[in-house]
């Protein structure tokens, strides 16, 4: 069965970028025994991760590269920013077993998403966290295999719709991160 709108997609990859010399470093796997399952179609992906992957079928091989404002954007020094210490403040005091340079911590935007914040200093009255995600400023590059690509099951669909805080420990039985 090939990819398409709305299939369940099962896929084992590994995923590169190149270091500052300009060699290709591992930076996340997954495997047949602990694969990669995704919904086709409906925003759980990158865009162009779907659009280069859609009208495989299983037991496909593939290879792409994906550039980086096609993937988590342009480093931007702007996403850097200074957060005054009551953001972080449990009853007026800052963690500092949790708040400490290089610490990562999740931060809600106005909109209610969750941002994961980089730490970058902590100073006497504010809190520098970079914004950007990890991957910011790196062109992509994908090798793996299709395992498995089918219409998903009501049991399925279920566990996608269970939480909607878009963990991806998400089940039928509730959220593996929030408890929702």
């Amino acid at each position: 069965m090939q990819i398409s709108e709305n299939k369940l997609v099962t896929l084992e990859y590994k995923l590169f970028v190149k270091n500052s010399n300009g060699i290709m470093e591992l930076m996340e796997e997954t495997t047949e025994e602990n694969p990669l399952k995704y919904f086709h179609g409906i925003g759980m992906m990158m865009p162009k991760f779907e659009e280069l992957i859609a009208g495989k079928n299983a037991g496909e091989n593939f290879e792409f590269s994906i550039a980086s404002a096609d993937a988590y954007g342009e480093y931007s020094k702007e996403n850097i920013i200074e957060l005054p210490h009551s953001v972080f403040a449990e009853d007026g005091e800052i963690d500092r077993d949790r708040i400490f340079k290089g610490a990562v911590i999740p931060l809600i935007d106005s909109t209610g998403q969750r941002i994961n914040a980089d730490i970058v200093s902590v100073n006497e009255n504010t809190v520098t966290v970079d914004l950007n995600h990890p991957l910011a400023g790196e062109d992509l590059f994908f090798k793996g295999k299709i395992i498995d690509v089918h219409f998903p099951t009501e049991e399925e669909l279920q566990a996608l719709t269970s939480c909607n805080c878009g963990s991806c420990n998400c089940s039928a039985n509730g959220c593996g991160n929030c408890g929702k």
